[in-house]
């Protein structure tokens, strides 16, 4: 089943809605930073589907695979790293996210994200699986 990170990591891989706000606590203290922009949140549904899967990945970007993911803890914190391979119209990218967070009652109440954006990668370096 993994850590409650890596059920975070493929769930939004699956860009499963129902998965993702199950995880995170309602309300949650989310921030985040991508290149040229600050998001805030407070609600599950506010970071699911107004940022993650509403801004970030959109409808016609595919999330094509979890290419890595990885856990850890910085005393009270927990650390979570993942890279996904996105195709969008204009080509395949990859994505890499550091998240910190804090459980309570099994849920991820406070949410920090930092995201490198969506990073060109020629054609010749990812092939299809």
């Amino acid at each position: 089943m993994g850590t409650l990170g890596e059920r975070f990591a493929r769930a939004l891989a699956a860009k499963d809605r129902h998965a993702l706000r199950t995880l995170l606590g309602d309300p949650i203290d989310f921030k985040a930073l991508t290149p040229g922009r600050h998001w805030d949140a407070e609600s599950a549904d506010e970071v699911v589907d107004g940022i993650v899967l509403g801004r970030w990945f959109e409808p016609d970007d595919h999330i094509e695979r979890l290419l890595h993911v990885a856990t850890d803890r910085v005393g009270d914190r927990e650390h979570l790293s993942y890279r996904l391979e996105v195709r969008t119209g204009d080509g395949r990218h990859l994505v890499e996210q550091q998240v910190y967070y804090a459980v309570a009652d099994d849920r991820i109440v406070w949410l920090r994200v930092l995201c490198s954006g969506f990073r060109p990668v020629p054609a010749d370096v990812l092939r299809p699986s």
